[in-house]
């Protein structure tokens, strides 16, 4: 049997303020980027900076709705596409996860490692094959290459599921298989439900991704009123290379906070789902 010392008082003092230092570094971008939205143009390049501003500025967050401008079919568009991605992201990663974990066929574990192998291919070995496809399709200027590809499955996504759906006891399946259950209604009324966390961690990540996508919407979107939130900054940058700090750093903080909302109302079953997979199994 193995015991575990407690800390001492300057073990505990070096650990809390390694991690103070660790959320000071994370938090002071996002601190500064919330005091630039709320100066006056004249202090953004001011020297020695100046975290508070002397007037605030208010305003400028309206100012910056403007200046993107549809920032309202920017945000619906933004939506739209999330929406879409995050349920073909869940739905079909949670499927090939159940294939992979719960039923036994021949060359499953090879086929598995192929899919994880994908995951060693850069995006930009593969973006000129994929737009060419979409060309022949006549699917570029659409909203469609950005979401229907996911409703193909992840490999990281699937590897996650998979790992979650492998910590489920076998038990409760082959129960459910004797009172006459198929293999969907496994799948749909015992395994899902049980994977709930591991499922908003899949959909917390598809969101997030693409709510901050800026290179998908900017190779297939040519019609401004289809334009994202991401695509929407561009338009802080004049034509004669001059920028608005204040108004940029205005519109940033208005499209970054709704995620970080987002993570704050579900981080305790986005904490549950990582925590959890690949746990046992």
């Amino acid at each position: 049997m193995s015991f575990v010392r407690p800390l001492t008082l300057w073990q505990k003092a070096i650990i809390y303020t390694l991690l103070l230092l660790g959320v000071a570094a994370f938090l002071t971008p996002f601190l500064w980027m919330v005091s630039t939205a709320l100066k006056p143009l004249r202090e953004t390049m001011s020297f020695p900076p100046k975290w508070i501003p002397s007037e605030w500025q208010w305003g400028n967050f309206h100012r910056a709705m403007i200046e993107m401008g549809p920032f309202w079919r920017y945000l619906g568009n933004t939506l739209i596409i999330c929406f879409l991605s995050v349920a073909g992201t869940v739905m079909s990663s949670a499927l090939a996860a159940y294939g992979f974990a719960r039923i036994r066929w021949r060359g499953r574990d090879t086929v598995f490692l192929i899919v994880l192998a994908t995951m060693m291919i850069p995006f930009p070995v593969i973006m000129v094959p994929i737009y060419t496809l979409f060309r022949e399709l006549s699917w570029t200027g659409t909203f469609r290459p950005l979401w229907v590809p996911c409703f193909l499955a992840g490999a990281f996504n699937v590897f996650l599921l998979r790992q979650f759906f492998m910590t489920i006891p076998q038990e409760l399946s082959e129960a459910a298989r004797i009172d006459g259950c198929s293999e969907w209604g496994i799948f749909w009324r015992v395994v899902l439900p049980l994977s709930r966390p591991a499922l908003l961690v899949v959909a917390l990540f598809q969101f997030m991704f693409s709510w901050n996508d800026f290179l998908g919407p900017l190779i297939y979107l040519t019609d401004q009123q289809d334009y994202t939130l991401a695509l929407g900054l561009q338009s802080f940058q004049s034509k004669s290379g001059g920028t608005s700090w204040n108004l940029l750093m205005a519109a940033s903080t208005l499209i970054a906070v709704p995620v970080i909302v987002l993570f704050f109302f579900t981080q305790k079953s986005f904490v549950e789902g990582i925590a959890t997979t690949g746990s046992k199994g």
